[in-house]
């Protein structure tokens, strides 16, 4: 679907006119899910979790019925990798631990996970948006940024709409993907990447949403602060808390308050973005400087309360960015880990090694080291492993010379933390 508004707008908001440069954020729906659906069309329209086992795969009988593993039927300390649009109305989201969504959606089907085939589609979707608009920012696995100011008719009215060659230059991408892997993907197309991220979720999924400056009062300003990118639930609790519920009253909201409660870079960033103000540009591949790897929880997790889970989930990020190391072939010589606290509080800590480290094994016992370095006073609301001082290619082939030095003595006696 395609956002045409052209309805009056406050006299205070941008005019009217194409902006000089057009950004679109391209997210794929449901990614992991839709994959799956490729093998198992049959699901199509039901709830469906991946995050099982591999003894939870789907399984055929000589009649030729399938069976699948239902989230009543199991047990364990899993975490869900993801969910499709039928399991989320029904409450069960990313990183939710397994047991939690098999009370909210027990009649739903559960699958594992197959990471080689959903970076092959990630491959597929990105080759394909490539070849109509190459000035590419990889965001991750399933989503990019994508400049399309330079794009041949982008700028172009078609008929009476002078937005008609921005549409057709995005309506175009989104069949290439199709065409290419068979999914389909959302698009928010707007005069910078701030806008474009909350646009793309707009009209999900399968949604084209096209902006520009004078539509933020009428389709941005009514959504709550959390549309936002980077406005977490703790810095939004404490908006709610000041009176500021939707991005247009953090708009209009004295900025010198907002710097008060929020410090400078924040307080200042926070009035900016409510207003739609972005000027970063679209990053294209350069060589790496670090890999890593981060997930945002669902809910706030305890460290000792909730250790199980975020050991699994510390597991699998490990898993993830070893993977993405062997695949790229590079190894790196610091670890490091990111955290993030209720309050919007970040830490990081790092260690380096005299030798390159590649492995998961090599990279979790690394991250246990930094770990014991944290303060686990608070909550945690984001967890992050990332892998730095990176080792060209041809280098690499020592990586695993020599291991991550095990802990010793008392403040190994609970490694890793997790």
């Amino acid at each position: 679907m395609t956002s045409d508004h052209s309805s009056d707008h406050p006299a205070d908001a941008a005019p009217n006119h194409p902006p000089r440069r057009w950004i679109a954020h391209l997210d794929m729906d449901a990614f992991y899910a839709s994959v799956e659906l490729l093998r198992y069309p049959q699901l199509k329209g039901q709830p469906v979790v991946i995050g099982g086992r591999r003894a939870d795969a789907p399984r055929q009988d000589e009649s030729g019925q399938w069976h699948y593993a239902r989230l009543r039927d199991y047990t364990g300390r899993g975490v869900v990798t993801t969910s499709t649009y039928e399991a989320r109305a029904l409450g069960v989201f990313s990183a939710m631990g397994t047991m939690k969504a098999a009370l909210l959606a027990p009649d739903a089907i559960l699958l594992p996970a197959d990471f080689d085939a959903y970076r092959r589609y990630s491959r597929l979707f990105k080759a394909a948006v490539a070849e109509v608009a190459p000035v590419i920012e990889d965001r991750g696995i399933d989503e990019i940024y994508i400049d399309l100011t330079d794009v041949p008719g982008v700028h172009d009215a078609v008929g009476h709409d002078p937005l008609g060659g921005v549409r057709a230059v995005a309506r175009e991408i989104k069949n290439s993907v199709t065409r290419a892997t068979g999914l389909s993907c959302s698009i928010g197309v707007t005069p910078n990447k701030l806008l474009s991220k909350i646009a793309s979720e707009l009209e999900k999924p399968d949604g084209l949403t096209v902006l520009t400056e004078a539509d933020i009062p009428a389709r941005i300003w009514p959504l709550g602060v959390r549309k936002v990118n980077g406005i977490g639930p703790k810095a939004a609790a404490k908006l709610g808390e000041m009176g500021i519920e939707s991005v247009g009253e953090l708009a209009a909201f004295e900025p010198r308050l907002l710097i008060e409660r929020f410090g400078k870079s924040y307080g200042a960033w926070l009035h900016a973005a409510a207003l739609g103000r972005d000027s970063r540009p679209v990053v294209t591949h350069s060589e790496p400087v670090s890999i890593s790897r981060e997930t945002t929880f669902e809910r706030d997790l305890h460290a000792v309360r909730d250790r199980a889970v975020l050991g699994r989930i510390l597991d699998e990020l490990c898993e993830r960015l070893a993977a993405d190391l062997a695949r790229k072939g590079y190894a790196g010589k610091t670890v490091g880990i990111k955290l993030r606290f209720e309050g919007f509080h970040t830490v990081t800590r790092d260690q380096t090694f005299p030798t390159p480290v590649q492995t998961a094994a090599e990279i979790r016992r690394a991250a246990g080291l930094c770990l014991k370095r944290v303060d686990f006073d608070k909550r945690l609301r984001l967890l992050g492993v990332r892998v730095g001082h990176l080792v060209a290619p041809g280098e690499a082939r020592t990586a695993s010379a020599k291991p991550v030095p095990e802990a010793t003595g008392p403040a190994a006696e609970n490694l890793p933390l997790f």
